[in-house]
């Protein structure tokens, strides 16, 4: 008897076969019938911040989730945390036409999401957590104090404000923003607070710019940013705030765009682009020069960047500057001394724990003390000596946080 070999659910067997006559003439035939596979097709959600891991939680447009109850520190006296080994975040399902990490080229990999960052200089002070845990909020410090706007709370989009007192260790409500807004960018001038930008519940892109009074407790609306973007980054110099990057949506189309306003004249200028459209950027301005750090290409955090630019407003002229040495996305970033330093962020395999820091006068990095809790969708805050880190999710995708962890250099 002969033997063939067939393939049955992807495994090959051998089936006997009669033997044939001289004549051409079977004496027998034994039949053998092939399984057949069934292709299951997955459709994958969009890789990005606002997007729930695929764990029953919420995405935009459905029902959100019960919010998780906070774990509450003491409202004693602050206390030092070690610096942990920081676990990965469950990684999110990512949308079709994203690119994938490994189709990324290098300089937009991201290199650290699943281990804890080396140990660097600095410590980190637990402080008392904020009210309503929320992610993608924006942040700002003014008047001795750190504001809390906005976000994505476990209900969906809110126009939440609250105030944290480092001086007391304690948080108060303001009155709310008039439209709720998520992945929005914040700024201090003239002892007022403007938010600009970011993206509405329906998660449209925004131009909306308020302006809050805290001796009022009061917003009222401002002259709107020319183009309407979110996941925007801003940074304040010489009494003027510069709206940098964005994006419309999911998917959709990058912004390099730089706008100028003046909280003064109540006006826009358009100024030179950025050479990297990019958008879930962070922006600082130190030494008279303002920079544009790393960010992510249409809404995916399968698409991380570390592009540094250097922004010279004098000249209007942008300039390559050293790159962060952790590609990501969904950062923070705040000035102390004349070092910027760079926090958190989100990639598919889980969320960072990195604090990188930027000396310009160098054009170098360093590694510092990592985030006890890796977060993305963060705002980070200076303080006197000490930067506070507030909010963010834990996990990739749209989660959200109460955590207030400040920073020692």
């Amino acid at each position: 008897m002969k033997a063939a070999r067939v393939r049955t659910n992807g495994a090959f067997e051998t089936r006997g076969m009669a033997a044939f006559g001289r004549k051409g003439t079977p004496r027998g035939l034994l039949l053998s019938i092939a399984g057949l596979s069934t292709a299951l097709v997955v459709l994958a959600a969009p890789a990005g911040c606002g997007q729930r891991p695929a764990d029953g939680t919420a995405t935009p447009g459905s029902a959100a989730a019960p919010p998780i109850a906070p774990t509450r520190a003491p409202a004693s006296a602050p206390t030092a945390i070690p610096t942990p080994a920081i676990s990965p975040a469950p990684a999110t399902t990512a949308r079709p036409d994203a690119p994938s990490p490994t189709s990324v080229p290098p300089t937009q990999q991201p290199t650290r999401a699943t281990a804890p960052p080396t140990p660097g200089p600095g410590a980190w002070l637990k402080r008392a957590p904020m009210p309503s845990p929320r992610g993608e909020v924006a942040v700002a410090a003014l008047g001795g104090k750190v504001y809390i706007v906005g976000g994505l709370a476990p209900g969906g989009a809110t126009n939440r404000v609250e105030v944290y007192d480092p001086a007391t260790d304690s948080w108060t409500q303001r009155a709310g923003l008039p439209l709720a807004l998520h992945h929005t960018s914040l700024a201090a001038v003239g002892g007022r607070l403007y938010v600009i930008g970011g993206s509405t519940a329906a998660w449209t892109p925004s131009g909306d710019v308020y302006e809050y009074n805290p001796a009022l407790d009061s917003w009222r609306a401002r002259a709107p940013m020319p183009t309407a973007r979110g996941a925007l980054a801003a940074a304040v110099l010489d009494g003027k705030i510069y709206a940098i990057g964005g994006v419309t949506g999911f998917g959709g189309r990058n912004f390099s765009t730089l706008e100028v306003y003046d909280p003064a004249a109540n006006t826009w200028e358009a100024r030179a682009p950025m050479s990297v459209a990019r958008d879930h950027l962070a922006a600082e301005a130190l030494n008279g020069k303002i920079y544009a750090i790393a960010g992510r290409l249409r809404h995916s955090f399968a698409s991380n960047l570390n592009v540094n630019e250097e922004y010279d407003p004098a000249k209007n002229t942008w300039s390559t500057r050293a790159p962060l040495p952790t590609a990501r996305s969904g950062i923070a970033a705040a000035v102390i001394g004349n070092r910027i330093h760079v926090f958190g962020g989100e990639a598919p395999t889980g969320t960072f724990s990195n604090n990188e820091g930027y000396d310009p006068a160098t054009d170098s990095w360093r590694e510092f003390a990592p985030m006890p809790t890796g977060r993305h969708g963060l705002g980070a805050a200076v303080i006197g000596d000490t930067i506070y880190v507030i909010g963010g999710g834990k996990s990739p995708g749209s989660s959200d946080s109460d955590a207030n962890e400040a920073f020692k250099p």
